[in-house]
């Protein structure tokens, strides 16, 4: 039996400080109780029991990677190659790294790690109404780096010395081309059958920025947030850096194969549905300076 509430009653008190995206996807749905604590720390929730119907989300596509052997944390983006580079890195990585899984798995990922002790006490003072989810994590999960991690809490979760003296980096993509990837991909998994405006109007935007900033969204809290469009040379750049050996190619080209249309997205988008990514990423664009213009 699910126990629902209505999240737009008890948005406050359920999603506590998290995204805006959480909270619009919080503030529209009648959710099950089981999925609130994966809806307010992990940007979506799992598979929902029929009665809940289907909820807008973001894509789960994300993990990350925390290497000792390098000195790196790795928190990986939605529609920006990371399945691609996180493949990649799980190869480099040491027997002690920590590498959260894939779902679903890839050829050559290798996790590892991942799971431990959580300490629920700081998540209790600063979420006492979660105190069950809490002392879930803490005593039966034990998954202390999970999918979709946002770099906030990796930074409560980790030592001081390893997110201070560590590199932190992201990627990230100009909004527009991402969203037309996202939209082949969803596309493609449809038949062919979903068209661009039936994609916008659902709101399942791939939306990225809560993972690698604070918990207002507005400051940048990882080292670096490289651009997919410059990614060779930003990762050249990176794994030089850290000693990770690198020869200019990640191996594999993990969800690639979608996209059929690479005409522009300058020559795709009309003017409404244009505005409809300018509002969904406005903090994305704010924080990176993207242009719609070429």
């Amino acid at each position: 039996m699910h126990f629902y509430f209505t999240a737009r009653c008890r948005i406050g008190r359920v999603t506590g400080g998290q995204s805006p995206v959480v909270r619009q996807i919080a503030g529209e749905h009648r959710l099950p109780a089981c999925c609130f604590r994966q809806l307010a720390e992990n940007g979506r929730v799992g598979k929902l029991p029929t009665r809940a119907g289907r909820l807008p989300a973001v894509p789960r596509t994300g993990s990350m990677i925390i290497s000792h052997k390098y000195r790196f944390i790795f928190i990986k983006t939605a529609k920006t190659a990371g399945t691609s580079i996180e493949v990649f890195l799980s190869k480099q990585c040491g027997s002690t790294d920590i590498v959260t899984p894939i779902f679903p798995s890839v050829e050559g990922h290798q996790s590892r790690n991942y799971k431990g002790f959580i300490n629920p006490i700081p998540a209790i003072v600063e979420r006492p109404h979660k105190i069950v989810s809490a002392l879930h994590s803490a005593f039966i999960s034990r998954d202390k780096f999970y999918n979709h991690m946002p770099a906030s809490l990796v930074k409560r979760r980790v030592p001081r010395r390893v997110w201070n003296s560590y590199l932190k980096f992201s990627v990230e993509r100009n909004p527009w081309d991402k969203v037309l990837s996202h939209y082949y991909m969803h596309a493609a998994r449809e038949g062919g059958s979903l068209s661009l405006d039936e994609y916008l109007t659902r709101g399942r935007f791939p939306i990225n920025y809560f993972r690698y900033t604070d918990d207002s969204g507005a400051k940048i809290i990882v080292d670096r947030v490289l651009h997919f469009e410059n990614l060779a040379a930003d990762l050249s750049e990176v794994f030089l850096q850290l000693n990770v050996p690198f020869d200019g190619t990640l191996g594999v080209k993990a969800k690639s194969e979608y996209r059929t249309d690479r005409r522009p997205y300058q020559l795709v988008f009309n003017d409404k549905q244009r505005r409809i990514v300018d509002n969904a990423f406005a903090r994305e664009i704010e924080l990176h300076g993207y242009r719609f213009e070429p």
